[in-house]
């Protein structure tokens, strides 16, 4: 029940939560016999494409089986955050995007002894990450941390399945060729891939990652590390230590069956800003990236009246995270003025004029 409540608490309005809500206490009775007696099999998944911030597939489970994922994580995951490390972030509570971007600005103030002295980062991104992700590796750590044969079984069940075998494709042919094929989970190895979009999959990446985390941060001996999902971050006065660095990082992710994108490896002063998880940190003060700044205007721009309401109190939320959001609030307040919204004097929301829905 636990597991249900929490899978719908974003999708309550979605016809597939409505569905299973109707019934309720039947269908949650049913899925708890299902996985009692062993017979709980994944069903079939929806595959469709987005576009921003660039083309990806996404998949999504079936309603029921995203409840057995939350089922599975509230259960395992527990054990797995206590052992990973601080600068571990995304899919766990408390660290995601916001937790990132303030986490690396107090490294970078740390090294630097508050922007007095040089030191240079090193940004570094998995090829293909999701696509790429071996799941007979990721079987054997799940196996060192879960020793209860059930969970064992059910975790098994949940990560070895193969999505491809009983998929909806929604959207056009056009759409679907927008996504490279080297990241299409559709041309990936046997028993290999990730699908985008569901709980177990984010978790499942931290877990194969947490290797990853523990040995930079130990072997290594790296003070200041950051990572996001498949972006991460060291921090060093020495651009020679960062490159000795970057390969013994290359040869444990061979280990791990993945490598680094050398076109999106960066290595450069930190006084030069660090674009990272949507925010530009640069000396002495951190702001929203520049893209996504324009690329939120623009749709607020053209977006019906019935929904800006909602969405401009959404980007609102997104620019108070920068410490300094002032001019970009600035903006998006002139132009919601222009639409018809009442904006709140410290800039931080808006409002419907009376008399409107």
């Amino acid at each position: 029940m636990q597991a249900y409540l929490e899978c719908r608490r974003t999708k309550r309005t979605s016809a597939s939560a409505q569905a299973f809500e109707a019934m309720a206490e039947h269908n949650l009775y049913q899925l708890f016999e299902e996985l009692a007696s062993d017979a709980w099999q994944p069903g079939p998944s929806v595959c469709f494409v987005i576009t921003h911030p660039k083309p990806r597939e996404v998949w999504a489970a079936r309603f029921r089986d995203r409840i057995v994922h939350h089922l599975l994580y509230n259960h395992i995951a527990p054990r797995f955050h206590a052992r990973f490390v601080a600068d571990s972030c995304a899919c766990i509570p408390g660290r995601g995007t916001l937790y990132a971007a303030q986490r690396l600005e107090h490294q970078v103030r740390s090294i630097t002894r508050n922007w007095s002295q040089p030191a240079h980062y090193m940004k570094c991104d998995l090829a293909n990450f999701f696509v790429s992700i071996d799941k007979t590796v990721l079987l054997e750590q799940l196996q060192r941390q879960v020793a209860e044969p059930w969970w064992m079984s059910l975790a098994e069940t949940i990560l070895m399945h193969d999505p491809r075998q009983d998929v909806e494709v929604r959207g056009s042919r056009a759409e679907l060729a927008l996504v490279p094929p080297h990241k299409s989970l559709f041309n990936a190895p046997a028993d290999h891939g990730l699908p985008i979009g569901n709980l177990s999959s984010q978790f499942f990446a931290n877990v194969l990652l947490d290797d990853l985390d523990q040995f930079i941060k130990h072997r290594l001996r790296a003070p200041h590390y950051v990572r996001y999902v498949d972006d991460f971050i060291l921090l060093h006065q020495s651009p020679q230590w960062l490159n000795q660095a970057r390969v013994q990082i290359e040869q444990q992710l061979a280990s791990l069956h993945l490598q680094l994108n050398p076109r999106k490896t960066i290595l450069q002063p930190v006084a030069r800003g660090i674009d990272f998880v949507g925010h530009l940190l640069k000396p002495h003060h951190r702001i929203t990236r520049r893209r996504t700044v324009r690329m939120a205007m623009a749709r607020l721009q053209d977006m019906p009246r019935e929904d800006l309401h909602a969405s401009a109190n959404s980007t609102f939320g997104l620019l108070r995270q920068a410490t300094h959001s002032h001019q970009d609030r600035a903006l998006l307040g002139q132009l919601m003025r222009r639409r018809g919204l009442v904006i709140a004097g410290d800039m931080t929301k808006v409002f419907q004029p009376k008399g409107n829905p």
